[in-house]
Parts: C-alpha cells; sequence; structure tokens
C-alpha cells in the first residue's frame, strides 16, 4: 500500500501531505470550535443597552403648538398695549396743551395725570407681554407661572372693561383682550405646557 495511490481509501486527500491532520475549510471553525453569532459580541463582553432617547437626549425638545400660539398672541398684545399707551399719552399731552391754552390748565391738571399714568401702565404691560413671550424659549416654571397670573389679571381687566365701556371703544378693547387672555391661560394649564416648561436642560 502506497501513500501516493490516489486509489487508496485509507489515505490523505489529495494535494495533503501524509501524516497531517486535514485542515478545515477557509471561513469555517474547525472541530471542536463553535462558531461565534454574526454580529454579537464576544465571549466575556456583554453588549451594552441601548442608551434611552429622553429629554436632553437626540433632537431638542420642540416647542407645543399651543405654547407657540400663546407667544404669539402675546406679542400681538404687546403691539396692542404700546400703540394704545402712545395714543393715550398723546391725547393726554394734547387735553394739556389745550387747558394751558385756555387759562384752566390747573384744572385738568389731575385728569391729565391720570391719562399719563394710563400710558405708563400700556406701555409697561406690553414690555411684560414681550418679556414673557420672549422668555418662552428658555424659561422654566417661573415664566409659566407668571404667564398665569398675568393672563389671569388681563381677563379681569377685560371684563371691567366691557362692563363699564357701554358699547364704546373701552368694550372693544375689552372682548379682544378677553380672548387674547382666556388662549393664553388654556395654553398655560395643560400638560403640554408644563412639560415644556419643566423640561430638563443640559
Amino acid at each position: 500500500m502506497s501513500f501516493g495511490d490516489p486509489n487508496n481509501p485509507y489515505g490523505p486527500p489529495q494535494g495533503q501531505q501524509p501524516g497531517y491532520p486535514s485542515q478545515p475549510p477557509q471561513g469555517q471553525p474547525g472541530y471542536g470550535y463553535p462558531s461565534a453569532p454574526q454580529g454579537q459580541p464576544g465571549y466575556g463582553y456583554p453588549q451594552a443597552p441601548p442608551v434611552p432617547q429622553g429629554y436632553g437626549y437626540g433632537a431638542p425638545m420642540e416647542m407645543p403648538g399651543l405654547i407657540k400660539t400663546a407667544r404669539v398672541l402675546l406679542f400681538i398684545l404687546a403691539g396692542f398695549q404700546f400703540l394704545a399707551g402712545i395714543i393715550i399719552g398723546i391725547a393726554g399731552a394734547a387735553l394739556q396743551d389745550a387747558s394751558n391754552g385756555l387759562g384752566s390748565g390747573s384744572d385738568t391738571s389731575t385728569a391729565t395725570g391720570v391719562i399719563v399714568l394710563i400710558a405708563l401702565l400700556m406701555l409697561v404691560l406690553g414690555s411684560l407681554s414681550i418679556f414673557l413671550g420672549v422668555k418662552f424659549k428658555t424659561g422654566g416654571s417661573g415664566i409659566r407661572i407668571g404667564t398665569i397670573v398675568y393672563s389671569s389679571l388681563l381677563i379681569l381687566g377685560s371684563i371691567v372693561n366691557i362692563a363699564n365701556g357701554q358699547g364704546g371703544s373701552a368694550t372693544f378693547g375689552g372682548i379682544i383682550s378677553l380672548a387674547f387672555g382666556g388662549i393664553i391661560l388654556a395654553s398655560m394649564v395643560n400638560s403640554a405646557a408644563t412639560n415644556w416648561f419643566n423640561r430638563p436642560r443640559y
């Protein structure tokens, strides 16, 4: 019997030297060595759990639609308040000038002072509306509470204007302010507003 005999069933396969065990094909594990599944970590190295995608991870949280609406209304309201403050202030100054021309300036000084105070109040409220609207993007729960208080006072003042306006411009302004204040207040007392203003910041 010869090791080189190709017809020998007990000899080594063709192309292999006698006396050496057969090598497993490339890409396959040898006998006694189980194959590791593809795409899994090696033995002794457990796979890390996925990182949860909560607030502060990945894309930033988007401002809810109701909050955006309230923010826009605050800016529009500020425009009306500034405009009203300027008009009222000009009217008060014109009234005082007319009284001085007629020699009765001292008689209208008190009324003029009240008008000027109202004009200044409108300017202050306009500034507050802009401040709250700007802070919606970065502010916390304090801005939300301040907006709730502000819109509640706005609603109260609107009701007073409607009751005492007697169908005039004060009534019209009260209706507009009541609508704005109601929408702003409603947007601040829901779960979307709570989640937005209490979101973590990193």
